[in-house]
């Protein structure tokens, strides 16, 4: 009795092993790509609310001096520490990591600039898309302005590209690449468009 009882008690087969890794791989393969994604455009709802905050700013101080301003500290634009983008609504480069509490950060806000925070990302953010307008476009009160903010999401070489226009009648003429989630064209004054998307371009 007690030998049919340990007879009984076996383990896996090698057999058995590989089929569960090989559905364990499948899973993976499947799940993976999927999840970077998700985590791509979690990464990327930074950018959309803060350009969102431009916009408000921007209008808000129209709506008071009747011009719009290529000035973030003018409109009181001031993103949380730890921002993964470079904000930029005036005609100044925005391409150097500078820590949050810092003088320069400051003095870039006043040229319309507020590069990313140094302290969480050192790197510099290179590629991405150009924009056809930056800042402050035409004479005021008839004038429209354009933000944009550009941030590596995935560690590669490209930039990951927003921008943002208060031109209501030809809003696509912002974003000048149709490699991003919105194409030239299709973004409507107010809403950040994607010009250039460094998960989905790469």
């Amino acid at each position: 009795m007690m030998n049919r009882l340990f007879r009984k008690k076996g383990g896996f087969t090698l057999i058995e092993l590989m089929i569960v890794v090989a559905i364990i791989g499948i899973l993976a393969a499947i799940a993976i790509p999927n999840f970077i994604r998700f985590q791509a455009k979690s990464k990327q709802s930074e950018a959309k609310t803060n350009l969102k905050s431009i916009f408000t700013a921007e209008k808000s101080f129209f709506g008071e001096k009747d011009r719009f301003v290529e000035n973030f500290i003018a409109v009181g634009f001031d993103p949380e520490p730890g921002n993964r983008y470079n904000y930029n609504v005036g005609q100044t480069a925005c391409a150097t990591p500078t820590p949050a509490d810092q003088t320069s950060r400051k003095a870039a806000s006043v040229l319309g600039c507020i590069p990313q925070d140094s302290t969480k990302f050192p790197t510099a953010v290179t590629g991405g898309a150009p924009f056809a307008k930056k800042g402050v476009d035409g004479t005021c009160p008839s004038c429209n302005f354009f933000a944009s903010a550009t941030g590596n999401i995935d560690n590669d070489a490209a930039a990951d590209t927003w921008g943002i226009t208060s031109n209501i009648s030809s809003a696509g003429e912002a974003l000048t690449n149709t490699c991003g989630i919105d194409a030239p064209g299709t973004v409507t004054g107010g809403e950040p468009g994607n010009a250039y998307n460094d998960v989905g371009c790469d």
